[in-house]
């Protein structure tokens, strides 16, 4: 008999988060204990290896990287408490202060063992080759592939330290002035003032007077707060140009690739053929989408409307997990055990709440921990699968937990995946529940503006992004000079359904990933296109297919891409492995068409 899984009883509401397991209060002198002991760690760390890492034996390498990685554990506890309280207090003063504090702390224990990875970088290769004969070293290659991949983009030692303690007064400082105005904006809708998150989500409401609003609301108080944000923008992007400059990476993108562990000409390919098929995905669905509406075209607020006029379906917090986890079961009861201890243990944070990040993410915090989960429900569809997709992530984390705080984190176009996946499972799970065809064209086309926001807005945000980097190396860009590529990339990839009212200018303003971390967006589409592929193998009941997604998810950072997925038989280098994952996109677009045809006639 299938063992259900269900929410516990408790769990009824939205929940709040429990961050005891990382420390019981921002006051506790646990904090204290530890800040002390990592500085303590990281001066013996230095007393002991600088200046001798270039001559250590295999055995004594391993050694300095195990206590090394205890350090960065260390760091990282401090550092995963702090953000995790102020992502649920953004603007509290004194909570801010306490995560600046924790920030410049664990930055001055760094400054000790700042050396450790420069001089890894000074070993010669036919030495390094050698020391990796030992076993017990072969380890931690991963690291160690990933350290030296950055060698040829080394400051000089001194370069490097300034740089370091420089950081927290500088592009931290600006990420915190941003979050914080974003958090203590307020919107007039009725007779209440609300949050961007809660603004945004009424641009998902049946009724089009109130999308309207909400847009044209949205649209003014960002236009009051442009020149800030645009000033916020602007610095990072010299800053950003400044630091690639002196170590001498060519193009906007490419520290980003390096870091990622994925070759530029890769993401190109990507890039270009996602914007190729803009005409046969986004612009067919959204011109699709018009004519069902009854209009000639869509206004911008009507991107994500509901199609039926009976709107969407709640749930309650209880149905969502209930949802998911049953998603997660059919597919791996190890997945879905995973998945219900964040549920059960208090590791999500759910609820709605003033001063709350507004967006939704899975924090790996370290290794001897474990994630947490922060996203904002409001009972619609799209938070359903936020919750698949957050609770994927938590999954990846916690499998690949076992690799060490150095190794554990996937690379980039790898994070995505067991998320996306995760979304991909529960939206078929749904649809081969659905008996009324009103349902089902409801849940094709959710599916498919989710999988056109990950595909080609982030492929637009990547294009955004791009263009402002390039064009800042000449110049600061005026808040009308962002607003004029905002509306170019959003013409060209949302195509000719739709009518943008000038005010729309001011909509990249609010999207945290052109601040927190440049040219991280196109992750979402290179994950979309990944798992398009993968569930197809799934589907084919591939009986290698299990033991190689484990696999997969459980080898975190120690391994590269192009090894991890060699088992899948998939060559991302070439286009057609994109364009097979863009396929099953305009295979849906058609088999909707089907849906609303039979439904117009019915």
């Amino acid at each position: 008999m299938e063992k259900t899984f269900a929410c516990s009883s408790a769990n009824i509401l939205p929940p709040k988060w429990d961050l005891g397991d990382l420390y019981p209060g921002m006051h506790h002198p646990d904090i204290a204990r530890d800040w002390n002991k990592l500085l303590q760690q990281a001066q013996l760390f230095q007393r002991t290896y600088e200046g001798r890492v270039t001559q250590l034996s295999a055995g004594d390498l391993l050694k300095a990287i195990e206590e090394y990685q205890q350090n960065e554990e260390l760091a990282g506890k401090l550092m995963s408490y702090a953000y995790l309280l102020q992502a649920t207090h953004v603007g509290d003063a004194e909570i801010g202060g306490f995560l600046q504090n924790i920030q410049e702390k664990t930055t001055q224990a760094g400054g000790h063992t700042l050396f450790f990875t420069l001089e890894i970088n000074k070993i010669p290769v036919p030495q390094l080759q050698e020391l990796l004969k030992d076993q017990a070293l072969q380890k931690f290659q991963g690291w160690l592939r990933i350290i030296r991949a950055f060698q040829a983009h080394q400051l000089s030692d001194e370069l490097e330290k300034f740089n370091l303690e420089k950081s927290t007064s500088g592009r931290s400082s600006w990420i915190r002035l941003y979050d914080e105005t974003l958090a203590k904006l307020r919107f007039n809708l009725g007779h209440q003032q609300v949050t961007i998150s809660q603004a945004l989500h009424v641009l998902e409401e049946p009724d089009a007077l109130k999308r309207e609003q909400a847009a044209k609301e949205i649209a003014r108080v960002l236009k009051e707060n442009v020149a800030l944000f645009s000033l916020v923008t602007n610095t990072l992007a010299k800053e950003k140009e400044t630091e690639d400059r002196w170590r001498k990476f060519t193009y906007p993108a490419a520290a980003r690739h390096l870091a990622n562990q994925v070759e530029g000409e890769v993401v190109e390919t990507l890039v270009h053929t996602v914007r190729q098929a803009y005409p046969g995905l986004s612009h067919r669905y959204y011109r699709l989408k018009a004519k069902y509406m009854g209009q000639t075209r869509l206004h911008y607020w009507d991107r994500n409307a509901p199609y039926l006029s009976g709107g969407q379906r709640k749930f309650t917090w209880k149905e969502a997990c209930d949802i998911v986890l049953k998603s997660y079961q059919k597919f791996s009861p190890t997945f879905a055990k995973i998945a219900k201890q964040f549920i059960d243990q208090g590791w999500i944070d759910a609820v709605m709440s003033t001063g709350k990040d507004s967006g939704a993410f899975a924090h790996p915090t370290v290794p001897s921990v474990h994630p947490y989960i922060l996203l904002n429900f409001q009972g619609s569809m799209r938070d359903v699968m936020t919750l698949a997709h957050e609770l994927g992530h938590g999954v990846h984390q916690t499998l690949s937990a076992k690799q060490g705080a150095l190794m554990a984190d996937a690379p980039l176009p790898l994070a995505e995946t067991a998320s996306v996946f995760g979304e991909m499972l529960t939206f078929q799970n749904l649809l081969g529940l659905a008996t009324d065809p009103q349902e089902k064209v409801m849940l094709l086309t959710r599916k498919i503006e989710d999988m056109l926001n990950t595909v080609v807005r982030q492929i637009a945000f990547h294009q955004f992004e791009t263009l402002v980097h390039q064009e800042r190396r000449q110049q600061e860009l005026s808040p009308q000079r962002l607003g004029e590529i905002w509306m170019q990339v959003q013409k060209e990839s949302l195509g000719d359904a739709f009518d943008f009212g000038d005010e729309y200018q001011y909509y990249w303003a609010y999207i945290p990933h052109f601040i927190h971390s440049p040219f991280y967006v196109y992750a979402y589409a290179f994950a979309d296109c990944l798992v398009n592929s993968l569930y197809g193998i799934y589907q084919k009941k591939d009986p290698s297919f299990m033991d190689n997604y484990m696999k997969l998810l459980t080898a975190g950072g120690s391994a590269p891409y192009q090894q991890l997925l060699a088992p899948f038989g998939m060559d991302i280098q070439k286009r057609d492995f994109w364009q097979q994952g863009i396929s099953l996109l305009e295979s849906m677009i058609n088999q909707l068409e089907q849906h609303l045809k039979a439904h117009h006639h019915g």
